[in-house]
């Protein structure tokens, strides 16, 4: 289902929060549930996994996740800010120790001169802290930025958790 390189990723972050006794959680926009589809892809990864957030809306964000209203309205969905509101808002909501969060423009449409197409903000939170990473993947198509974003979000993940 997914490409190699994400299935090896995805089972790393599972062998390793096994192994640390970390929870894990994901709060995704763009990627609609692909990181924690992957993530729960691999076998044993019930014993970490403990939910997901698809929040597409503004307001899945805000409902789901309690990330603020007027933090969207002044930032915008797409932006650091909500990244990581979205991320600590996952730990808050879950029963989860690390947490990944991605909100991005996959395209085609979407994007505008401040934030292109292709445009992902992601935000982890676990050991060490939160961490945020922008990325401007390019219009590159719809599947190849989600896909990508998957790989990032799964690379933060193994990141927080290996601390």
């Amino acid at each position: 289902m997914f490409p190699d390189d994400i299935q090896t990723l995805a089972r790393d972050v599972v062998r390793l929060a096994v192994a640390k006794g970390l929870v894990i959680t994901t709060a995704e926009s763009c990627t609609g549930g692909l990181v924690a589809g992957a993530l729960t892809a691999v076998p044993g990864s019930s014993a970490v996994v403990d939910r997901g957030f698809v929040t597409y809306s503004n307001a899945a964000k805000v409902g789901m996740l309690g990330v603020p209203a007027d933090l969207i309205a002044s930032q915008g969905a797409v932006s650091e800010a909500v990244a990581r509101a979205m991320a600590l808002g996952a730990i808050a909501h879950s029963d989860a120790t690390v947490s990944v969060s991605v909100t991005g423009i996959a395209g085609p449409g979407g994007g505008s001169a401040n934030k292109p197409v292709g445009l992902v903000h992601f935000a982890a939170d676990g050991p060490g802290g939160v961490v945020h990473a922008e990325h401007r993947f390019g219009d590159r198509g719809r599947e190849a930025v989600r896909l990508v974003s998957v790989r990032v979000a799964l690379q933060m993940l193994l990141d927080r958790i290996g601390v």
